[in-house]
């Protein structure tokens, strides 16, 4: 019997935050005939517009069948459902008797609104995190993390992020080998770990002159990448290239590939069943020290802490 998916939207959702994930549960069907239904619920029902303007047509709340997974879409008209009594009191009652209930982006606002997040941990929109904080003190934000399962609840960040949250489900549910062939017919990363940085030191870094070297550095993080060897393969002085670098990324040449050395440790935690200290060898810190300390500059905790953590979600 299909495992049946409700996709909650509002006036204003946005579009890719909805479609995403629906796009990724329907080709895994394909691979696996039967293995999902897939439903568009909103409070009203007919025709519910996104903020692009592209609609979507939905069944009212008192139509919907019952739900394995309800997810609640984001998008710039996300307080209205998470303000409206209707809507959260659909939300408590389908997640008391669903397997999963989960949000896209922004739509962790109505989850925290239903209560749903009390103690829990969770994740948003980067550009959410301070408002959201504010508002739900209780709830335990990861505001870095692409998605975030806390038992039956999950949550993601913004947008493409849906997609990542919906292959981690398609995983759990039928395997990975169905999770990465959606993947590859998506031609998305297969795929990106829950505790995988929102943002990338590559794009954040970017400095005009300095792409090509950044880039090359990240795919060579277990050279030693002092100073000098940056500066020689930038075909510069030492003392010239530092202060050039600086000037244009706004981070000296330490800093930038410690930077590039934390994200790519992090996404190794998550994803390789490897020990900690051959994660700091292979990201190039040398030993599990130098990885710890640098760990606890960038996220505030141990690299040991945050696999503990990944590994409950």
């Amino acid at each position: 019997m299909p495992r049946a998916i409700g996709m909650l939207v509002y006036p204003d959702f946005q579009l890719l935050d909805a479609a995403g994930p629906i796009s990724a549960f329907e080709i895994a069907a394909r691979f696996d005939p039967g293995a999902y239904g897939l439903t568009l619920v909103s409070r009203d029902g007919g025709w519910t517009a996104s903020s692009s303007g592209a609609a979507f047509d939905t069944l009212p709340f008192d139509k919907a069948p019952a739900f394995d997974t309800l997810l609640v879409s984001g998008g710039d008209g996300v307080r209205t459902p998470a303000s409206c009594e209707t809507t959260l009191d659909y939300v408590r009652a389908t997640a008391r008797s669903a397997r999963r209930t989960a949000s896209v982006c922004s739509g962790t606002y109505v989850l925290a609104a239903a209560g749903l997040l009390e103690g829990r941990r969770a994740t948003t929109h980067w550009s959410r995190t301070k408002d959201f904080q504010r508002r739900f003190p209780n709830v335990r934000l990861e505001a870095d993390r692409i998605w975030v399962q806390d038992g039956a609840i999950w949550s993601s960040a913004g947008i493409t992020a849906g997609i990542d949250l919906a292959l981690a489900m398609i995983g759990a549910d039928l395997g990975e080998a169905i999770a990465k062939r959606t993947a590859q017919q998506l031609v998305v990363y297969h795929r990106r770990p829950g505790g995988q940085s929102q943002f990338s030191a590559l794009l954040e870094l970017k400095g005009g002159r300095f792409d090509a070297l950044l880039a090359w550095a990240r795919e060579n993080l277990a050279r030693p990448l002092s100073v000098e060897d940056l500066a020689e393969r930038a075909a510069m002085s030492p003392r010239n290239f530092a202060r050039l670098f600086a000037a244009e990324t706004g981070s000296t040449p330490a800093k930038a590939i410690e930077r590039l050395r934390v994200e790519a440790a992090r996404a190794l935690l998550d994803s390789a069943p490897l020990q900690v200290e051959d994660i700091a060898l292979e990201a190039g810190f040398g030993d599990s020290e130098r990885m710890r300390r640098a760990f606890i500059r960038v996220f505030g905790q141990p690299p040991q802490a945050l696999r503990r953590a990944a590994k409950a979600s």
